[in-house]
């Protein structure tokens, strides 16, 4: 979301994602208990799915081996238990600070910012507010360097500028981990594919992560439209896409 003023923040260390990859096996229940899972991609697929194989290097990689929490509680920024629990299918193991800043589009940029940073990508991190002011961060920086540049970038920028400087996706079949489902403006959301799975007929399912206001921990939505496949969600479930919190349409898919 758009903040007008800039706050501090306190972001501490990422904390590392394991390095054993995890395989592409299927599942033949999806009934299981979310602490019993460590990344992403150890969330079980219904029957008949397998993941989508990415490049080791990519961000759809990168997120598909993200490490989750142990308990799915969803956390505000000060600490406290979030009322609405239920949303939550399992957490993600990153910070979320001590400061009401790192809500929608802010979780959503603070994970492609992180995906950047740790792989030195060449050419700079860069954002957009709504003046179209540029907000750049070289990979070389240090990290507290790089808490800095977020805390800017979560002041500044949001769903409007995030929409703005996305590109439409031309295809909900070609759908991947890193696209983002968002809506710009106020009220604004926005949610990022974590990982996708498909079966032989060549159906696709997906999983959505989300921040949300006030400022708390990122955590992957259930689906509320079906309590088979949450918390996959389906391309066959187009246009509309409910999540527990907001609704999206399959024509506010957008990629970097």
């Amino acid at each position: 979301m758009f903040r007008n003023l800039i706050k501090a923040i306190s972001l501490p260390l990422f904390l590392g994602l394991p390095l054993v990859a995890c395989t592409n096996g299927n599942s033949t229940t999806i009934k299981f208990s979310a602490k019993a899972i460590q990344k992403v991609c150890e969330i079980p697929l219904p029957a008949g799915y397998s993941r989508v194989v990415y490049d080791s290097a990519s961000f759809s990689y990168w997120l598909q081996q993200f490490a989750l929490k142990s308990d799915p509680t969803v956390y505000l920024y000060n600490g406290d238990r979030k009322r609405n629990q239920w949303p939550s299918f399992a957490v993600l193991n990153i910070s979320t600070g001590n400061k009401d800043l790192q809500q929608c589009a802010d979780a959503v940029m603070r994970l492609r910012a992180e995906y950047l940073y740790e792989k030195k990508t060449k050419g700079p991190i860069l954002f957009f507010d709504n003046n179209r002011k540029e907000y750049r961060f070289s990979v070389t920086g240090s990290r507290t360097e790089f808490n800095k540049y977020l805390e800017h970038v979560f002041s500044w920028c949001g769903t409007l500028s995030l929409a703005s400087q996305l590109k439409a996706k031309k295809s909900l079949e070609a759908i991947r981990p890193g696209d983002v489902f968002i809506k710009g403006g106020s009220p604004g959301h926005a949610a990022m594919v974590m990982d996708v799975a498909e079966n032989n007929a060549g159906d696709k399912i997906f999983l959505l992560m989300n921040s949300y206001m006030p400022a708390q921990d990122m955590h992957i939505v259930k689906n509320p439209s079906s309590s088979t496949l949450s918390p996959w969600y389906s391309i066959r479930q187009k246009p509309r896409f409910e999540l527990p919190e907001w609704v999206f349409y399959e024509n506010q898919l957008m990629e970097w």
